[in-house]
């Protein structure tokens, strides 16, 4: 992915290193990856959604 921007799931500030310099929370890629016809893991995302609901957080809290 060309993007290294991340987002912090603690403070919701955006930085380019693994955890936030402000709060030492943890990051995640806010932009989602590319489409393909040929995804190979479609059907095991697709299946997730079904199992857990529709919206998957990306931060969570542990």
């Amino acid at each position: 992915m060309k993007s290294r921007i991340r987002k912090c799931c603690e403070c919701g500030r955006y930085t380019l290193s693994e955890s936030c310099p402000l709060c030492r929370g943890r990051t995640y890629m806010p932009i989602p990856p590319r489409f393909s016809p040929e995804d190979p893991y479609g059907k095991y995302r697709r299946m997730l959604r079904k199992q857990r609901g529709f919206w998957i957080r990306r931060c969570i809290n542990d």
